[in-house]
């Protein structure tokens, strides 16, 4: 039993080293113990083999007791080596009875697995070794063949039969029986979640077998990694992320999740269709364009010019000229009626006050046709210079000007212009000729 304490020790120590080193495929490491039997015959008669092989009861020599143990470590490729020790009491040397004769072997051992990760699990084995019979030693060449059949992932039933041939005349070649427990480990778990690193895409974090030891927090079955919403369950359609009203865009990125709506409003509704999401539209139920709050534009003067357009959009025009009233023959008419009727003190420019209820009239005018353009034209008749006549005929016009400016009229839409005696309407050899060259005409400017 003291070789057998050795092993027992050995094989200690041996696993004790694993556990502090990194380990690069799981469980690694093979300990197993049980049983073996040592069967000396047949020694010679092979043709007796087949039948005598597995003569229990005439040719095994069974110790009752934990009787052999061994340890491998896997180096990939189905491959491992590993040792075994192993003690016994012969009684059955072949066919003849011997007293007691003690056993002992120590073996190396090289091992082929077939199938990996299976229940049922066969091998061969080669190997070498040293065997005691009554304290007489011979080494051996051995090979051999098992079965393990494992309960889990970590523990299992072993047999196994190996031939033991003896280098030397006085060596005892023979069989071995082994019959044991075999426990695998050596596989880090650094996450605990029953996947080994080796085979854990998130080793650091705990998760599920189905993701490969990765996680998935949310529990919608798309692993975190893949799941742009991991803190969320939603579905695949929407990458792991919810969908509350089920308009197909997901909630993070839905400006309306709760209600449904268009993608390309960000999920939100346009009940009118004019393209401007009912938050932001301030007629959500008219349609309007975007410019305008998603409303339509307005045509206060309903002259068929918008308001945006509308250069008058308070008085009705027309489309040509751009939502602005047009003068007409009539009403240049009219302002040149007025016009001409205006007086100034003799042979200067200055209005009289009389004439100041016909500017009024001609202002009215004016802002009924907020873009027209006019032009004030002066003229005189040829009594006097003709120098001086253009001069006079300036200055008047220059004065209606600056008194229409002065009373709202933008500047911008008024010019002054003086023709002197040139541009007569009635001769200027009588009176009353006389009387109607001198004037003052406001013409639209086209």
């Amino acid at each position: 039993m003291k070789h057998l304490s050795k092993l027992l020790v050995v094989a200690l120590l041996m696993v004790g080293f694993n556990n502090i080193q990194a380990q690069d495929e799981n469980n690694p490491w093979q300990v197993s113990f049980g049983a073996n039997a040592i069967d000396v015959y047949p020694t010679g008669d092979v043709s007796s083999f087949g039948n005598e092989l597995f003569n229990v009861s005439d040719h095994w020599n069974i110790l009752p007791s934990i009787s052999y143990v061994g340890v491998s470590k896997s180096v990939g490729s189905g491959f491992s080596i590993g040792a075994r020790g192993s003690l016994n009491k012969i009684s059955k040397l072949g066919d003849v009875a011997v007293d007691d004769l003690s056993h002992y072997a120590i073996d190396g051992t090289i091992k082929y697995n077939f199938l990996k990760e299976t229940v049922v699990d066969p091998f061969v084995e080669i190997g070498g070794g040293y065997t005691w019979v009554d304290e007489i030693g011979a080494g051996t060449v051995n090979g051999g063949v098992g079965v393990n059949f494992w309960f889990s992932d970590n523990l299992g039933l072993t047999l196994q039969m190996n031939y033991k041939h003896a280098f030397e005349d006085y060596g005892v070649k023979h069989w071995q029986h082994l019959a044991g427990i075999a426990v695998k480990f050596g596989g880090t778990d650094t996450d605990g979640d029953g996947i080994y690193d080796r085979d854990d895409a998130c080793p650091e974090v705990a998760g599920l077998e189905a993701f490969n030891g990765c996680p998935d927090a949310d529990g919608d079955g798309i692993e975190d990694s893949k799941d742009s919403c991991p803190n969320e369950a939603g579905s695949k359609e929407m990458n792991g992320c919810p969908d509350a009203d089920g308009d197909g865009v997901a909630d993070k990125d839905d400006a309306c999740p709760n209600e449904a709506g268009l993608a390309a409003l960000g999920g939100c509704p346009d009940a009118d269709g004019d393209g401007v999401a009912d938050k932001d539209d301030e007629c959500p139920n008219e349609a309007g364009p975007a410019e305008n709050k998603g409303c339509p534009w307005p045509d206060k003067d309903s002259d068929g010019v918008l308001d945006k357009d509308d250069q008058c959009p308070d008085v009705a025009g027309t489309v040509a000229n751009a939502g602005c009233p047009e003068v007409t023959e009539e009403v240049q008419k009219q302002l040149n009626d007025y016009a001409r009727t205006i007086l100034f003190d003799t042979g200067k420019s200055t209005i009289k006050a009389e004439s100041t209820s016909v500017m009024v009239d001609i202002i009215t005018i004016l802002k009924e046709y907020p873009t027209a353009k006019f032009s004030v034209d002066g003229h005189t008749d040829s009594q006097g210079g003709a120098k001086t006549n253009q001069a006079l005929s300036e200055a008047r016009a220059l004065s209606v000007k600056d008194f229409l400016v002065e009373k709202g009229i933008d500047e911008f839409r008024l010019s002054a212009a003086g023709y002197g005696e040139d541009k007569p309407i009635a001769p200027n050899n009588t009176r009353a000729g006389r009387a109607q060259n001198r004037r003052v005409e406001i013409n639209l400017v086209k």
